[in-house]
């Protein structure tokens, strides 16, 4: 997510772009119904939560000021709840399909069942116009989602017990114990402690001596496998990252060994899948439609001039979502390969600039008004 994946109006004014844009930004900075952050800021929680539970649930409420985001927790959408329902219709899962198998409704429930005051309550039908619902299906037909992490949950839990019986292994060897054999007999009572129910309770610590009974030794087991425990932990680590689909860096922060171009190498199939969740499931099933919501409001609400949105609403609706650019090692190749596409009239200044999180009208504006800052050189892809 970074920043936030910003809008891009592809109205055919220059106007109406910088109104769409401005009224939406403005939106943006009250669009939480909890007051606690904004549209930026969901952003982000929603992709935890797709991450984390394996889908996101946002409710659309509408309010004298507009639109509203909450987010709703995947367990308050009654996952129990499936049953066949009149003329075809069923719910799975909590979600509502009528006989076409269009989503109809979502059954949530108003309190966590495992909240401390939560009493018991029917899940409230609430119309799936005003309900998003986002995840990245693994199958066909899939109806709730699957957490990421699912993949590794098992391994990740074998490797922090490893983690910790090596950690408890190093601590006793550290204690530097001594045991004294007494080897004839002679040095009396063998024990110390303090005895409980018949168990000489005794530890270990820093300096410990203690006194064995006649006869006995003591060995320690030292398993010779423990010798290459360091690449034991790193290949348990890049199992890790396969199964979350990340490079072993990103997962571990050890960038030893690596170098520019490897991890550029390294980065380039984890962008491709970052890219193809924003493109293909959050912008079609969150900002899209919120977009729609935002714009038909301001429309309605007459904060936004559109004399044409009932005969054209396409040129008002259409817009491309721009995900902030990822971070450069050099952000001076970066900005020349972006002057490149430029002059080859690969790309636009109002995609590159969205791309930084500003919108072009406002950059050419503070530019204008700015008489120390560089005037960019003309380019023949202003729009």
């Amino acid at each position: 997510m970074g920043p936030g994946i910003v809008p891009a109006p592809k109205h055919p004014d220059a106007d109406t772009r910088a109104e769409l844009t401005a009224h939406f930004n403005l939106w943006a900075d009250e669009a939480d119904a909890d007051g606690r952050t904004d549209f930026w800021g969901l952003q982000s929680d929603i992709g935890r939560g797709l991450v984390i539970d394996g889908e996101s649930f946002v409710q659309l409420i509408t309010t004298e000021a507009g639109p509203k985001l909450r987010l709703i927790p995947p367990e308050l959408v009654d996952e129990s709840l499936t049953r066949e329902l009149a003329d075809g219709a069923c719910i799975v899962q909590g979600v509502e399909f009528d006989a076409d198998g269009n989503r109809v409704a979502y059954h949530v429930l108003p309190s966590r069942p495992h909240d401390q005051f939560a009493n018991y309550a029917p899940p409230v039908r609430v119309p799936a116009d005003d309900i998003l619902h986002v995840m990245k299906p693994l199958a066909a037909g899939q109806v709730r989602g699957v957490s990421w992490l699912a993949p590794v949950i098992l391994p990740a839990s074998e490797f922090d017990q490893l983690c910790d019986a090596l950690l408890v292994g190093v601590k006793v060897a550290a204690m530097h114990s001594a045991f004294l054999v007494d080897m004839n007999g002679t040095a009396g009572e063998p024990y110390d402690g303090t005895e409980t129910g018949g168990i000489m309770e005794t530890g270990l610590e820093p300096g410990t001596m203690k006194r064995l009974p006649t006869g006995y030794d003591v060995k320690f087991n030292t398993p010779g496998q423990t010798q290459e425990i360091g690449a034991f932990l790193r290949l348990n680590l890049q199992q890790l990252a396969a199964g979350l689909g990340l490079p072993e860096h990103l997962l571990s922060g050890d960038l030893t060994g690596a170098n520019y171009s490897s991890l550029r190498a390294g980065l380039l199939p984890f962008r491709q899948r970052v890219e193809q969740v924003q493109y293909g499931t959050l912008v079609p099933q969150l900002l899209r439609p919120i977009w729609r919501r935002v714009v038909t409001f301001g429309v309605l609400s007459g904060e936004l001039a559109a004399p044409d949105f009932e005969s054209n609403p396409r040129a008002y609706l259409a817009c491309e979502w721009l995900p902030p650019k990822p971070m450069q090692v050099d952000p001076l190749k970066d900005v020349q390969a972006t002057v490149a596409e430029l002059e080859a009239g690969l790309t636009s200044r109002r995609k590159a600039v969205a791309e930084r999180g500003w919108a072009l009208e406002d950059l050419d504006s503070e530019i204008a008004a700015d008489p120390h800052t560089p005037k960019p050189k003309e380019s023949d892809n202003a729009a």
